[in-house]
């Protein structure tokens, strides 16, 4: 079955949305969060553990990194991603442009794709639109990305504007070449393409209006989170937003606090992904709805109180801020492990949240009382 999605409920008083996703693999309620499973593992968790404590309804795997571990040859045998993982909800992949982008110093971008030099052990590949197609095709998410170029922020207009166009000449690669294909794996594939131009507007104007005349599935919003303002960001994926259609979902790539989502999902925003939530959870730093702590801090050391009293999840209840200050100062690998579902826990309660007052309409009066809130430093 082709991705659906359907436009349930929008709030009066902003652009935010509610609606719902259905893929071969499972319903997805909007605005959602993805946690970042890069190599087909979210770090320190199980899958287990992404549904039963987190409650997941998609995750997001890496493209760069599945091609060159375990790679494609070892993913058809199993039977793809889902198969080899042990993962039977909907899954999403990039196209690895991300990846080649932080690899500046090793790469090298022309007209037939991208020539890079991998971390691990230095060899070289070549990504085109059509062998990330047969990659991610490999892998088998229910939902793939274009191959495109993120340009660093800043960067010069002509360089934005030369990039911009060639990610949208990949993105017709892209989007001929897997119509050509039938599916690895019984199940439909959907295709996204990827919204550029740097930090100018015209060139988000013009990205934007091309990617949603390519007709596909969904689209979604690059090349921000790399570093420019926060007012910067706003600016450009709520011009997107004005811009794209309203049937279809809307996926920021790469974004972000929980500031930056209650903020972009005020904006017409449907999904976000993220390695905030558990990188920093392996740092000690923990997510709450009064704000930020930092576990490793001495005040937490008879501090025998629940992580997090307000949170449903069982994690938060069965172990004490006191314990989880012991284990990151032990050094153990638990502390990751309980810090990280907690994390992605309260993301996924953040959307569902924030998805519930759009429901019921109040959704700009509890955003504004939770940006108050989110990044406080307890």
């Amino acid at each position: 079955m082709k991705l659906e999605y359907t436009l349930q409920h929008t709030d009066p008083k902003s652009s935010a949305r509610a609606g719902k996703i259905v893929t071969d693999h499972g319903v997805i309620e909007t605005p959602i969060f993805m946690p970042v499973g890069t190599v087909g593992s979210v770090k320190a968790l199980s899958q287990q553990d992404l549904t039963d404590h987190v409650d997941a309804q998609i995750i997001l795997g890496n493209t760069y990194h599945l091609f060159l571990r375990p790679g494609t040859d070892i993913l058809k045998e199993a039977g793809g991603l889902h198969k080899f993982i042990g993962w039977d909800r909907p899954m999403l992949t990039d196209s690895g442009g991300y990846q080649v982008y932080s690899l500046a110093a090793n790469r090298k971008i022309k007209e037939e794709g991208v020539t890079f030099a991998n971390h691990i052990d230095g060899a070289k590949h070549l990504f085109t639109p059509e062998s990330v197609m047969d990659i991610e095709m490999a892998i088998g998410a229910d939902i793939i990305m274009v191959l495109d170029e993120c340009p660093p922020y800043p960067c010069e207009y002509d360089y934005a504007k030369e990039s911009m166009h060639m990610t949208h000449r990949w993105a017709k690669r892209c989007k001929d070449y897997f119509h050509s294909k039938e599916p690895f794996y019984g199940y439909d594939q959907n295709l996204f393409p990827i919204i550029q131009g740097g930090a100018y507007k015209d060139l988000r104007t013009e990205s934007t209006e091309f990617i949603a005349e390519l007709d596909l599935p969904g689209c979604a919003i690059g090349g921000l989170s790399v570093g420019e303002p926060h007012d910067i960001m706003y600016e450009l994926t709520d011009l997107s937003c004005r811009i794209l259609p309203k049937d279809k979902p809307r996926y920021l790539m790469g974004v972000g606090t929980p500031a930056n989502l209650l903020e972009c999902i005020s904006l017409g925003v449907d999904m976000f992904d993220c390695v905030l939530p558990t990188r920093n959870a392996r740092h000690g730093l923990i997510y709450t709805r009064e704000g930020i702590r930092n576990m490793k801090n001495k005040k937490y050391e008879n501090d025998f109180s629940p992580i997090d009293p307000d949170s449903d999840c069982l994690m938060d209840q069965k172990y004490s801020k006191a314990y989880l200050r012991h284990l990151f100062k032990a050094q153990e690998y638990l502390a990751f492990t309980i810090a990280s579902i907690h994390n992605l826990h309260f993301f996924l309660w953040l959307v569902k949240e924030a998805r519930k007052h759009i429901i019921e309409g109040d959704f700009a009066s509890w955003k504004d009382y939770m940006m108050k809130k989110v990044d406080n430093r307890l």
